[in-house]
């Protein structure tokens, strides 16, 4: 048999965390989880959105990699800090970061330089890409919150996601660069 995909146990607007320990479904720890969640979501509409294109297929298993990371992410917020150090869940390292920074550098290699700020737009994966930084920024935002409201979070877990925002903008301008479209330069009304 089976298992059921519905439990009851949230129907009153509680969950548990990795752990056991009850918190309600509004609690900063489950809303940064459930951001990373979304983030992680958006990041297979991008992959998805650029498969068509042998070009763009190279960063469809990059883009794999992080959905990993963002599983590992997500485990790590879910967990109840206080019981964290008697259970074994999957680990960031410095090492992730590393691999971040090494793709961003390599993808703005072959960019030409940036003049202006750009609008996000010009096809629809450009614009996904712009849509998954921003709920990458908002993951970043929870976490920094946590971190203000003396909640437990891995400062690796921080700085993952603010390289990865980095990351998200990168391959945006990458993915118009190889499909040949324009950015769009922002220009300022001025009056």
């Amino acid at each position: 048999m089976a298992l059921k995909i519905y439990t009851k146990t949230g129907d009153a607007g509680n969950t548990s965390l990795i752990g056991g320990t009850k918190v309600a479904k509004n609690h900063i720890r489950i809303e940064s989880y459930g951001t990373v969640d979304e983030l992680n979501s958006f990041i297979g509409l991008l992959s998805d959105s650029i498969a068509l294109f042998p070009v763009l297929q190279p960063l469809c298993a990059d883009l794999k990699e992080i959905q990993d990371r963002l599983f590992t992410i997500g485990s790590s917020l879910a967990c109840d800090p206080e019981k964290a150090p008697l259970m074994k869940i999957p680990n960031l390292n410095k090492a992730d970061i590393e691999w971040l920074e090494h793709h961003i550098d390599a993808m703005q290699a072959d960019l030409p330089v940036m003049k202006h700020f750009i609008l996000p737009g010009g096809h629809t994966a450009i614009s996904t890409a712009h849509i998954t930084r921003c709920v990458c920024r908002r993951a970043e935002r929870l976490c920094v919150a946590m971190q203000a409201n003396n909640l437990f979070v891995d400062p690796l877990v921080i700085q993952y996601l603010n390289r990865l925002s980095d990351y998200l903008f990168v391959i945006a301008r990458c993915i118009g660069h190889k499909l040949q479209i324009a950015e769009i330069a922002w220009k300022p009304r001025i009056q």
